[in-house]
């Protein structure tokens, strides 16, 4: 008997807005939901932005009218839809028209003559004895030179990319709590872990006193790291600037720091933590990670994330020099001059658009979901991991991501059979949105639809909607799919007119509207590919297939299950709630409840720390007994 991973809890933000209660996919398929569900999403998503606030039983605008659900659907629609998703880049980022840049400046030393300031294009000429400058044509703005020694500058270039999946237009998650001296990608991280530990509807001290410390991990990690000038970005340039790298700037800016920042300042975790890197596929190794030590019961609680914060310039320029970026060019020869139509997977395309989102999920085990009463969102069999073998390019892909995928089908076929798999599973492609994703994906899961016979198997691509957010990239599909199980509609490419004739389709259907399929889906593949040959495919169960398994198992424990539950349901519709008229409050425990050395409760048969629920075993057998 195998311990199953339930899904017991989900948030996050990203360019769609919150994940928890799907908020975040109600705004990818808002054409296709009811009036009240339109009205319910803008309406959340118009406070989170700052346009309306919720105050004395109504939403209030800056004019200070009031407005019920549907009043702000009819008077702030627009302005939701067009400050969110993939758009162009933002001032609350930098200017992509004039963004800072180093000029090529070779100089030499000249005692005595006084600093000057000067446009690069109006230095007097003949230039001054010793000086020589090479000013590049794009830089517009002024130089400042001091002699003999020192010498600053500054410099503005149009950079050749202007879109981005930026967060929610007006929403700066730095203001929610006191987050001074934290990079853009840390406040992310307690953003989205906070909304996956309330979204769970069961107190989160009732959860650790329900476990031994050691019973609860934490994965997370980034993949670039923070790279902002709050973490090693700014402890890599300031030293050249003239300035000097700060204590912060070393931790601040390390890839674990996701799972750092909520173990210390969130969940005030002491069990264990663990940050596994793979590119644009570091969520799902996280969350392999685990989902196998749920099920060997090293684990019986997990919270899995990534964060990432990537719109930098120095970020982006170094994508688009990999020629790995959409940029103004590239979508000009496929007719596309909206930002907004930047990112088209599986279409005529010119790149992929770098997003920025924190997702976070809570796992269980079956046993302890149905002990606390938690809600069961979704399951998580199994996640497998492949490299790509030997390559000519680290960037470009290779032969590992049909195992992995196969491996997934597989499992899925083993646990619910072939006609599952064939009529109620659908994926969710990496669908990066770069002309070699779109051939050398489709054809991965085209000839595998003909190995395992499937016909006309709906394919969707979150891409299209948030960018690519990097590290936390799956986790974005993740949420996606479980909104697209709970609520009918599997996500439509609506940012191109068509597939691009390459695409390897003859057993897919990739959709470009909203597409709503005859049978309810209860199988999502989320399959992620990253730089350096890191694939990585998830087997995702929907909530009724989790729960109808769950009840299975534990039938003589289903009734009092059924009632726990009910007060879970009443707590997350109050956040929910509070939630959707903006009110979301970071947990930020800062130095709160720390321990002293003293308080901690020592035998040579058990630690029991304070506050942590049970005691840690230390009764362990010898696992080399027939060695010894």
């Amino acid at each position: 008997m195998s311990i199953l991973p339930v899904i017991v809890g989900y948030g996050g933000v990203s360019p769609a807005g919150r994940s928890s209660f799907d908020q975040s996919y109600r705004r990818m398929v808002l054409a296709s939901l009811s009036q009240e569900e339109q009205a319910r999403t803008v309406a959340g998503l118009a406070c989170m932005m700052g346009l309306v606030q919720w105050h004395d039983g109504a939403y209030v605008d800056s004019a200070n009218h009031r407005h019920d659900a549907m009043s702000v659907l009819d008077s702030y629609a627009q302005a939701v839809i067009d400050g969110t998703l993939v758009r162009a880049i933002e001032p609350c980022h930098y200017d992509p028209n004039a963004a800072p840049w180093q000029p090529a400046l070779t100089l030499k030393p000249v005692d005595g003559k006084a600093a000057f300031i000067a446009k690069i294009k109006e230095l007097p000429q003949p230039l001054p004895e010793a000086w020589t400058v090479s000013p590049h044509d794009d830089v517009h703005a002024l130089v400042e030179i001091h002699s003999p020694q020192k010498w600053l500058f500054a410099g503005t270039r149009n950079m050749a990319v202007k879109a981005a999946g930026q967060l929610p237009r007006g929403f700066e998650p730095g203001k929610l709590y006191n987050s001074r001296f934290q990079p853009r990608g840390l406040q992310l991280a307690i953003i989205g872990a906070t909304d996956a530990v309330r979204s769970v509807g069961v107190d989160w001290a009732k959860i650790c006193h329900a476990v031994r410390p050691d019973q609860m991990g934490v994965y997370a990690t980034s993949a670039m790291g923070q790279l902002s000038d709050e973490g090693l970005g700014g402890l890599m340039s300031f030293r050249y600037q003239g300035s000097r790298p700060t204590s912060k700037q070393v931790p601040m800016g390390l890839t674990s720091m996701p799972a750092d920042f909520v173990n210390a300042y969130v969940l005030g975790n002491l069990g264990h933590t663990e940050a596994v890197a793979g590119a644009c596929a570091s969520f799902l190794y996280n969350l392999r990670a685990a989902v196998h030590d749920i099920r060997q019961g090293l684990r019986r609680v997990a919270v899995v994330g990534c964060s990432e914060a990537p719109i930098l310039p120095d970020v982006i320029e170094g994508y688009t020099n990999m020629g790995a970026l959409a940029t103004e060019e590239s979508m000009a020869r496929v007719g596309v001059t909206d930002p907004r139509h930047h990112s088209r997977p599986f279409g005529d395309n010119g790149g992929f658009v770098i997003g920025e989102s924190s997702q976070y999920i809570v796992l269980m085990d079956d046993a302890l979901a149905v002990e606390l009463g938690a809600n069961i969102h979704g399951a998580v069999p199994e996640v497998f991991i492949a490299a790509d073998g030997i390559k000519k390019s680290i960037s470009g892909p290779g032969p590992g991501n049909y195992l992995c995928f196969g491996k997934a089908l597989s499992v899925a076929r083993s646990i619910l059979g072939m006609e599952a798999v064939q009529r109620r599973s659908f994926v969710m492609a990496h669908g990066s949105s770069t002309p070699q994703n779109r051939v050398t994906e489709s054809i991965i899961f085209d000839r595998l639809a003909e190995a395992f016979d499937i016909a006309n198997w709906p394919v969707c691509a979150v891409k299209a909607y948030l960018g690519h957010s990097l590290a936390p990239a799956s986790g974005d599909q993740i949420v996606a799919a479980l909104g697209a199980m709970r609520h009918g509609f599997i996500p439509g490419i609506k940012t191109m007119p068509a597939v691009a004739e390459d695409v390897h389709r003859t057993r897919l259907h990739i959709p470009l509207e909203d597409l709503r399929p005859e049978e309810d889906m209860d199988i999502a593949f989320i399959n992620a590919k990253g730089f350096g040959g890191n694939n990585a495919t998830g087997l995702l169960l929907s909530a009724r297939m989790a729960e109808a398994m769950v009840g299975k198992r534990h039938a003589g424990a289903w009734s009092d299950y059924l009632n726990r539950r009910e007060a879970t349901a009443a707590a997350t519709a109050e956040y929910e709630e509070q939630a959707d008229r903006g009110k979301l409050e970071p947990i930020y425990r800062f130095g709160e409840g720390a321990l002293a050395d003293e308080e901690i409760r020592i035998s040579s048969d058990a630690i029991d720390v304070p506050g942590y629920g049970l005691p840690v075993s230390l009764l362990n057998g010898n696992p080399y007994d027939d060695m010894v």
